[in-house]
């Protein structure tokens, strides 16, 4: 179970998972318009890179709010 490990308040989770997930719609939409292998293939790392990020931080805000549940 992840723990909150940014120190990070439940707003600012919030925050930083919204400002992700407008980075992934943007790199998207930045893939779909470009064409080169090179290109593509650092556009797809930052994609895996953001997506990692928004994982970890989905995960912490969930472990937030269920011990605050708990309490």
């Amino acid at each position: 179970m992840a723990e909150n490990t940014s120190g990070l308040s439940l707003d600012q989770l919030n925050d930083r998972i919204a400002i992700l997930r407008d980075n992934l719609r943007q790199l998207v939409e930045q893939a779909a318009a470009i064409s080169g292998a090179a290109n593509e293939e650092r556009i797809a790392d930052r994609i895996a890179e953001q997506e990692a990020e928004l994982d970890r931080l989905t995960a912490e805000r969930d472990t937030l709010l269920k011990n605050r549940k708990g309490t």
